[in-house]
């Protein structure tokens, strides 16, 4: 099983809220996150196909989303890693080798 789809979108949800926050330029941020799924996806597809890895994708882009209206609730913080904890799992689970 490889651990590093589920790493790189880690990295893009926690990096690219990171890099938003700390640079204030929520574009550059963006980048992150894209530049993150992407590669993500590259690997998903290769390791479990294009079905899975689009479906890998739309979650790991829902999560971003759903990150928003969750920060409001329990904080920014709080809202990033719980939706890319829920991100990793279900990539480890999910995005296996056929």
């Amino acid at each position: 099983m490889s651990f590093l789809p589920s790493a790189i979108a880690g990295a893009g949800l926690i990096g690219g809220y990171a890099v938003a926050r700390s640079t204030k330029n929520r574009q550059l941020g963006g980048a992150v996150l894209a530049a993150a799924g992407t590669g993500a996806f590259l690997l998903w597809k290769a390791n479990a196909g294009v079905g899975t890895a689009a479906a890998l994708t739309t979650l790991y882009v829902g999560a971003f989303g759903a990150s928003h209206p969750l920060a409001k609730k329990i904080g920014a913080w709080p809202a990033v890693n719980s939706v890319t904890a829920g991100v990793v799992i279900t990539s480890l689970v999910a995005g296996r080798k056929k």
